[in-house]
């Protein structure tokens, strides 16, 4: 079968009510920061259950601020996954620290517990797991040896709203937790992040330092009620959230659930599909989580298939349906090689799964037919395949 158009692997899911905020923001004035902001920073909050939420223009700017607000310098080690993007690692390069490298588990692509451990050393001042696909990582165990150690656990959860672990929203609980609002995010304002957290000290540091270490509600200057005056405490940064970004993200945030059940309806329909194949394996799942599936990460059975992933994937985008991969690991790339002096088994595991990984389109404006094509097309290209 070949699609008569072509399904891109993701699309936002843009409507009127984001039109209408954005509109809203642009004719109020506020195109920078300003009211929009708070008002999704305190949405954000409700939602996720967070005493604190500070707005920021990337889930990177999150990461880094979060990194900065516990006090990474230069020397020291910061523990990681090679299994993410780019962001997550090079925020702990930002203060010439180390990320170290830990590898994932076999079945779910997390930061694996177990290895964490070994990993610390005198120099480790955090940890930062990522919360794969929308799948929340083990937090139980990873904070069981952070407070052992006495280290802050700072959450990449890019892809993770909004996911649950043990009942609890991803963000509402633990150290600092960072989301993304990139693009093709659960939650979409083109570029955007935010940090939650329940810890005053870091809130206000955080707060302080996403705009140029200038003292807090700076932005109000330009108000009725603000005033000329303010104070540069700390060299900072240039990291705020716009009105405009921030007003399709409190549409977005009124369509979260609508979004989410869509994208786990789509995943279950995967699932049921591809769960008896057995050139393929589903994407794991635990019962005490409600995964986010920002991402539906298939994995090819290679030893049972005659072609290899790269063909999979042409197969599947001669047949109009776009597909993707993640990720490819971090110490797979040239300047972590390089620098590092890394070979692609010294993580075994995030290399050996990185090689059939196949991420689907999943995303909430996908039609039932669309999703039928996929499946068809997965299907049939497995047929045509077998070994």
């Amino acid at each position: 079968m070949v699609r008569a158009t072509f399904l891109p692997y993701a699309l936002p899911d843009i409507d009127e009510t984001d039109l209408d905020g954005v509109r809203e923001a642009l004719e109020s004035g506020w195109i920078t920061t300003g009211p929009k902001v708070r008002q999704f920073e305190a949405a954000f909050a409700a939602a996720v259950g967070a005493r604190y939420t500070i707005a920021v223009n990337s889930c990177t700017a999150a990461m880094h601020l979060s990194l900065e607000a516990v006090g990474v310098q230069r020397g020291d080690e910061v523990i990681t996954t090679p299994y993410t993007f780019a962001a997550t690692a090079e925020v702990v390069r930002y203060f010439d620290a180390r990320p170290i490298f830990v590898d994932i588990e076999p079945h779910s692509f997390n930061l694996d517990p177990a290895l964490i451990e070994q990993a610390v050393t005198e120099r480790t001042r955090a940890i930062l797991p990522v919360h794969v696909a929308g799948l929340p990582a083990d937090l139980e165990r990873i904070f069981s040896v952070a407070r052992r150690h006495g280290l802050p656990v700072i959450d990449d959860a890019a892809h993770a709203f909004p996911a649950r672990s043990q009942g609890q929203m991803i963000g509402s609980s633990g150290d600092l937790t960072c989301f993304s609002f990139y693009a093709t995010k659960p939650i979409a304002t083109g570029e955007g992040g935010m940090i939650c957290t329940n810890n005053d000290r870091w809130a206000e540091r955080c707060q302080v330092m996403s705009l140029h270490g200038i003292s807090h509600d700076a932005w109000k200057r330009y108000s009725a009620e603000g005033s000329w005056y303010y104070e540069i405490v700390a060299p900072g940064y240039k990291y705020n959230l716009t009105d405009i970004a921030a007003a399709m993200g409190l549409a977005q945030l009124a369509k979260t659930e609508r979004m989410w059940q869509r994208r786990a309806q789509i995943a279950a329909r995967y699932t049921e599909a591809f769960g008896g194949v057995a050139e393929l394996q589903v994407p794991h799942n635990r019962a005490d989580c409600q995964h986010a599936w920002h991402l539906y990460m298939l994995r090819l059975n290679l030893a049972r298939l005659r072609i290899s992933r790269a063909q999979f994937i042409e197969e599947m985008k001669r047949r109009n349906i776009g597909c993707s991969v993640h990720f490819i690991p971090l110490h797979l790339h040239p300047y972590y090689r390089e620098t590092y002096g890394y070979q692609p088994e010294d993580f075994p595991v995030s290399y050996r799964e990185y090689q059939r990984e196949v991420s689907l389109p999943i995303y909430s404006k996908m039609r039932d037919e669309d999703v039928q094509d996929v499946i068809d097309a997965v299907l049939e290209i497995v047929a045509l395949n077998q070994r």
